[in-house]
């Protein structure tokens, strides 16, 4: 069985919050859609994939999974996976995010992009960031040396090389072992953006703890993670 990875769970989950927080039929024209579409494999490239893989019955059992994994739901719960879960409190918490982000999903295996085999992205099932717009991300920054432009513009103004929202300076507290060491931050992503080249003044630098904060519990924007350090900090 191939397990179901989070970009088609992300799918399926805006097809329950589109119909109004119900399982899908089958036999219904959205179930018949995505069904085609996932089909293509192109987020389990070079893998084998079984004759029956995400048929419509396959897309309406997922349904009910993320159906029944909703916290609101007071019926019988399926035996869904952890994702399932977050899929569902995603949907509950930023549905408008959420359906951007099916948006934006659906509109590059359209297109035909793919995540190859080897990208990293797939090997754990339970990767909540995980998929096609991630990948998408790292080739965009990889292919085009973004991030070397992005700390070159920052030394070339005299700044140093730190997390814009806490101030942590990698290099100041493991010398040479942290030195030129940041993680870039999308200010805008994909989901919102869609397929744009990328300039400098697009990104943050951002220690790893700020990073996973501003994705966690749904994307906001660097500005606000520094507004609420301040305010955690200005008491102390």
């Amino acid at each position: 069985m191939v397990g179901w990875v989070y970009d088609e769970l992300v799918l399926v989950g805006d097809l329950v919050s589109q119909n109004g927080w119900r399982g899908v039929s089958a036999l219904s024209r959205e179930a018949q859609e995505l069904s085609t579409l996932l089909r293509r494999g192109q987020l389990h490239s070079a893998r084998p994939l079984p004759d029956n893989f995400r048929s419509p019955s396959s897309i309406r059992r997922k349904s009910y999974d993320i159906l029944t994994a909703d916290p609101n739901y007071r019926g019988s719960r399926t035996h869904g996976g952890r994702l399932d879960v977050v899929i569902a409190k995603a949907f509950r918490t930023d549905p408008a995010g959420m359906e951007a982000k099916a948006a934006a999903i659906k509109g590059l295996l359209e297109a035909g992009e793919f995540v190859p085999l080897d990208s990293g992205i797939l090997d754990d099932e339970e990767a909540v960031e995980g998929g096609i717009l991630e990948f998408l991300t790292r080739k965009r920054e990889r292919d085009r040396g973004i991030r070397q432009r992005k700390l070159a513009q920052v030394k070339a103004a005299g700044g140093s090389i730190a997390c814009e929202v806490c101030g942590f300076d990698f290099d100041r507290a493991y010398g040479e072992r942290g030195s030129g060491y940041i993680e870039v931050h999308h200010r805008l992503p994909l989901h919102v953006t869609g397929l744009t080249t990328t300039r400098p003044s697009d990104l943050a630098l951002l220690c790893a703890n700020c990073h996973r904060m501003c994705h966690r519990g749904g994307w906001i924007e660097v500005e606000e993670l520094t507004a609420i350090v301040r305010t955690r900090t200005s008491g102390r």
